[in-house]
């Protein structure tokens, strides 16, 4: 356990937490050294608070009561007076410093947020242009691979600084560990949804090309992001065009049962109801890649990401 000044490290048991014997492989400690938390006070009992024993605890998955020095009744007085459990506590070192609470988020625990002073506009001003996702999604074949280099290099032209995440490259590093299960495919949207997230927070336009198949998993990535920053793109290409067209070869194998699993053929494909763009064919026949990224990036000017 750590110290700060004379008093004990606060931590707090954001409803994971219970109380733990000193042989527990995952200890934390919890402890307040002041009487405020967010802006309330915590009234006659924060002297009791500074003056508690502090008691071991452990992260719990599901546990629903929060404990503060081995006193939840305080806890439900503090709520009752409009004191979120939930909420994030801090609270002063002997010299004034703020220091922000503990938290567990699954099976990460005592972890901290550390804010830097540069943040997502200072980036966004030197790199000139807004950081976004463009989520590029459909059948395999519908084109969401050649949309994206054609989306990179006219925005590169235009000098602006792109990336993108193709499902199949993803797969050759950071997502290899996975298959094409549906719980897998799951993790592999949200690892590659995380990672967009942080181009994003970079200023980069991040240009993911993806089946994604399901929708849930897809709104689960847009929720990640700020309003307006998550761009769906939906490649609405008939099936029967995506199976001629078969670049990969892949449709041909999942029809001779080689392949299981296989999005459009013994996999559902869930196409989304509410997207930013929807590109399809007019009187059956498709946009060129470049006049599709041209729609795109119309989009990117109306709605302001191409400037600072």
């Amino acid at each position: 356990m750590t110290a700060v000044g004379n008093r004990p490290l606060i931590c707090r048991s954001s409803r994971d937490f219970d109380f733990a014997d000193s042989s527990s492989p995952k200890l934390g400690f919890v402890m307040f050294s002041v009487s405020i938390c967010n802006g309330k006070s915590l009234g006659p009992h924060g002297a009791a608070l500074r003056s508690s024993f502090l008691a071991p605890v452990r992260a719990m998955e599901g546990s629903g009561t929060s404990y503060i020095n081995c006193k939840a009744d305080m806890i439900r007085e503090l709520q009752q007076s409009g004191f979120n459990s939930n909420d994030d506590v801090f609270t002063d070192d002997s010299n004034g410093k703020s220091l922000r609470q503990m938290s567990a988020i699954q099976n990460s625990t005592n972890i901290v947020w550390h804010k830097c002073s540069i943040e997502k506009l200072d980036r966004q001003e030197l790199l000139e242009q807004k950081g976004c996702v463009i989520w590029i999604t459909g059948l395999s074949g519908s084109g969401k691979s050649t949309l994206a280099c054609a989306l990179g290099r006219g925005l590169h032209s235009r000098g602006k600084l792109t990336y993108i995440l193709d499902g199949d490259n993803v797969r050759h590093g950071l997502n290899r560990d996975l298959s094409f299960k549906a719980e897998d495919r799951a993790e592999n949207i949200r690892r590659i949804g995380e990672v967009a997230k942080l181009f994003a927070d970079a200023g980069v336009i991040c240009l993911a090309s993806l089946i994604s198949p399901y929708r849930k998993d897809r709104d689960a990535c847009r929720a990640l992001l700020p309003e307006g920053d998550f761009i769906e793109v939906f490649m609405d290409v008939p099936l029967q065009v995506c199976e001629a067209r078969d670049p990969k070869g892949l449709y041909k194998l999942a029809r001779a049962g080689k392949i299981k699993g296989f999005t459009g053929i013994d996999d559902p494909y869930e196409p989304p109801l509410n997207s930013e763009l929807v590109l399809q064919q007019k009187e059956g026949v498709c946009a060129s890649p470049s006049d599709m990224a041209e729609t795109v990036i119309s989009f990117l000017e109306e709605k302001g990401y191409l400037k600072p």
